[in-house]
């Protein structure tokens, strides 16, 4: 059954909700005894700061905001988490294990972006968008406004405004 077919099926909505679940479960796995380092979390948040930065050993986070936007990052064991968010934007990330997760939102959007195990992972959303990109060691996955991409065994993204999604490097758009 072709990906069109299945979007004639279902809706664009319900295909996201579910492979973002299955997606979120796969990278769990991902992340499970990977990295070796032993830096203690950090998490950044924005407000009620407009920009904050920490660093712990080798892991950091950084999470800044303008307007009334609301920005998350989280890091662990040697990962990197950036988010911005503005004009009513929530942007959150989530990086482990050598992981970079870069994440952000404008005008009322909502962005996800999770690398586990030494994944890089990017997502962007803008308007009423949902976007949610998730890669694991070795893998990448990008969701923005101009399509999405996944590269890698452990790699998943998916638009809502758009109905794409991919998975596993199949069903990337072009860009």
């Amino acid at each position: 059954m072709s990906i069109r077919s299945l979007r004639s099926v279902f809706s664009g909505r319900r295909v996201a909700q579910a492979f973002a679940a299955i997606a979120v479960g796969a990278a769990s796995f991902a992340s499970v005894g990977a990295g070796t380092a032993s830096a203690a979390p950090v998490t950044c948040v924005s407000p009620p700061s407009e920009n904050q930065i920490l660093v712990s050993d080798t892991a950091s986070c950084g999470a800044t905001t303008t307007g009334e936007g609301f920005a998350r990052a989280s890091a662990a064991d040697s990962g990197t988490a950036v988010s911005v968010a503005e004009s009513a934007g929530a942007a959150e990330s989530q990086a482990t294990g050598f992981g970079t997760a870069l994440s952000a939102a404008r005008d009322g959007g909502r962005s996800y972006a999770y690398a586990l195990g030494g994944g890089l992972s990017h997502s962007w959303a803008q308007g009423p968008a949902t976007t949610l990109s998730v890669a694991g060691w070795g893998s990448g996955a990008t969701a923005d406004t101009t399509g999405v991409t996944c590269i890698g065994a452990q790699s998943f993204a998916v638009n809502t405004a758009t109905g794409q999604w991919c998975a596993v490097g199949v069903g990337s758009t072009p860009r």
